[in-house]
């Protein structure tokens, strides 16, 4: 009697179970992640004491004194968002044509078969990926090889090899967003353009970029975060130059400096967070 009178309230109030159900991920995201921001909000405010190296458990504001202060801390910020931009300009360039030829040119049996390729990188290390761009920047690399009988040196460890490998790395995540977009435009207004006597220049222009916009947008969400937060390819690639993520990584490994390692990684949030505000109130993602 009792199981029976149990199940009548559940059947009755089925509506509060589910919205309990859902409220569970919402719970967790609630807790496990604005609840590490907000700890690393407030132990930006503590510092470090010099003498004994521990941790003053005062509010002030000197690690984003420092970060506003010093020159070097700006530059790197503003190293670091033009890598990134960077990055997003090239895997956008790149992959506009590759999933226009995927999805407009190729035949529907070869499309899995090419996307499955396009993934393919995804399954291998992040590592050896990174790896592999350094022994081909190395003096005697292959791209020094290659450029040697023109007479050019290849560019060596720095800047572009960074970002030549972030773009490497996350071409994938920018192509895929655009290949969808690109899946659900109809062939007939491309013939349509072609009947009218539009160029190929105006089609892309008026007919395609409109379109696959919202996709773009998408995809330059993951190519932009991951590369302003990646620390490991600057280490790797980078020779002697800094970015802010690695800058993170070395006040909580090498410094020890918790603290100002959390105002500094509240610069790349900002940034993240602003970029997605901006995206947001043009609408570009309403209709993806």
């Amino acid at each position: 009697m009792r199981n029976n009178r149990i199940n009548t309230w559940l059947y009755r109030h089925k509506g509060a179970r589910a919205a309990l159900l859902l409220a569970l991920p919402v719970l967790w995201l609630a807790v496990a992640y604005l609840g590490s921001l907000a700890v690393m909000l407030i132990s930006s405010l503590w510092s470090v004491d010099s003498f004994t190296g521990n941790t003053v458990h005062s509010f002030s504001f000197t690690n984003f004194h420092t970060l506003l202060t010093q020159k070097v801390y700006g530059t790197i910020a503003i190293r670091s968002i033009t890598v990134a931009v960077a990055v997003t300009i090239i895997d956008g360039l790149l992959a506009i044509p590759i999933a226009l030829f995927i999805s407009k040119v190729l035949k529907p049996k070869f499309r899995s078969v090419v996307i499955a390729l396009v993934l393919v990188p995804l399954w291998a290390s992040y590592l050896v990926k990174t790896y592999a761009w350094r022994s081909m920047f190395s003096d005697g690399g292959v791209i020094s090889w290659a450029l040697k009988p023109f007479g050019i040196h290849g560019p060596g460890f720095g800047l572009t090899a960074t970002t030549i490998t972030l773009a490497y790395l996350w071409l994938p995540y920018m192509i895929l967003p655009i290949y969808a977009g690109l899946d659900r435009l109809p062939n007939t207004l491309l013939e349509a353009s072609s009947d009218l006597g539009a160029s190929a220049r105006t089609t892309f222009t008026s007919i395609i970029l409109p379109i696959i916009y919202p996709a773009i947008i998408a995809g330059s969400i993951f190519t932009f975060s991951l590369s302003l937060g990646d620390y490991i390819v600057v280490k790797i690639v980078g020779g002697t130059t800094q970015l802010v993520a690695n800058v993170i990584a070395d006040n909580v490994g090498t410094a020890g400096n918790l603290p100002f390692a959390a105002a500094m990684a509240l610069l790349p949030i900002a940034t993240i967070l602003g970029y997605l505000f901006v995206v947001r109130r043009s609408g570009a993602l309403e209709n993806f």
